[in-house]
């Protein structure tokens, strides 16, 4: 894996407060954003800090992620595929009480959301993330250690789209802040083997 120099990163939806070293990046959270799309509860929000770069082709991409003193519902950092306001998809580590967090995705397809999550002890302060590309199809794995990559879940996004963006986001969609730390940035070559019929 390449180590990416960040500067080849992009902001949407700026935060008013960060920090982008060699590589890696903080955000400071403000109250009230987040990343969703109409099922069940019907709102639709897309204001959620977010740091992308452009991909294309196949590729496989890895981030480290960290909460710095969160201890409020929903606050959450991760890792985010983004084509447009309608077809993305978050993984992250959410934090909901004093005895678990979710490690959760939410693959949002042709302006929909879904949400899968596991509870994991809280508070859990640490995630890598791996996402591997082939076409439209993806294979997201999360790691503790950055060593032991486990899946999570395989999707596919129906939405065409050659070129993507690729990165990370952070949000806190209640009312609370807290700094969410990005480092260890790295995409190269796809690593998740082609299918391949018996």
């Amino acid at each position: 894996m390449i180590n990416d120099e960040l500067n080849k990163y992009q902001w949407v939806n700026k935060p008013r407060h960060s920090v982008v070293e060699k590589n890696q990046l903080i955000i400071e959270t403000e109250a009230g954003t987040d990343l969703w799309q109409r099922t069940y509860y019907g709102f639709q929000i897309n204001n959620a800090p977010a740091f992308l770069q452009e991909a294309s082709g196949d590729f496989s991409f890895v981030v480290k992620t960290e909460f710095e003193e969160s201890n409020f519902q929903y606050d959450q950092c991760g890792l985010l595929l983004y084509i447009d306001d309608e077809n993305w998809v978050k993984v992250s580590v959410e934090y909901e009480n004093e005895s678990i967090s979710r490690l959760g995705s939410v693959v949002t397809n042709l302006g929909y959301s879904d949400w899968a999550t596991s509870d994991i002890p809280a508070p859990t302060s640490e995630m890598w993330y791996r996402l591997n590309r082939r076409g439209q199809d993806f294979y997201v794995e999360n790691s503790p250690d950055g060593k032991n990559y486990f899946q999570m879940r395989m999707f596919h996004l129906h939405k065409t789209s050659e070129k993507l963006q690729i990165g990370v986001y952070a949000c806190s969609p209640l009312n609370s802040s807290f700094n969410a730390v990005f480092s260890l940035f790295g995409i190269g070559p796809c690593i998740w083997p082609p299918y391949e019929k018996h």
